[in-house]
C-alpha cells in the first residue's frame, strides 16, 4: 500500500507541475515569419495566435491571394513552433517519458 501512495503522490506532484507549466505557457510566445519577415505572427503556448504584423509592402490589392498565402504560413509556422514549444517543456516536466493525452 505504501507503494501506491508514493505513486499518488508522484502524480499529484506531476498534475501540479502541469497545471503551473500551462499558465507559464499560456504567457510565453514565439514568432513565426514569412515573406522575408514581412508578415509576422506571434502565438502563445496555449496554440493561440496573440499578433499578426503586415508590412504595407506586401498588400497588393491586385495579388490579394499572395498575402494569403503568405498569411498562411506564418500562422502554420507559428503555431508549429509553439507546439514544439510546450513538447519541449512537457518533456522537461515529465523527465522525457511520454504521457499519452499530454501532449
Amino acid at each position: 500500500m505504501k507503494g501506491i501512495g508514493n505513486m499518488m503522490k508522484q502524480a499529484q506532484k506531476l498534475q501540479a507541475g502541469m497545471v503551473k507549466l500551462q499558465e507559464e505557457l499560456a504567457l510565453r510566445t514565439v514568432e513565426a515569419a514569412s515573406g522575408g519577415g514581412m508578415i509576422k505572427v506571434q502565438a502563445n503556448g496555449k496554440q493561440q495566435i496573440v499578433s499578426i504584423r503586415i508590412e504595407k509592402e506586401v498588400v497588393d490589392p491586385n495579388d490579394v491571394e499572395m498575402l494569403q498565402d503568405l498569411i498562411l504560413a506564418a500562422v502554420n509556422d507559428a503555431l508549429s513552433k509553439s507546439q514544439e514549444m510546450v513538447s519541449q517543456e512537457m518533456s522537461k516536466l515529465t523527465g522525457g517519458i511520454s504521457i499519452p493525452g499530454l501532449m
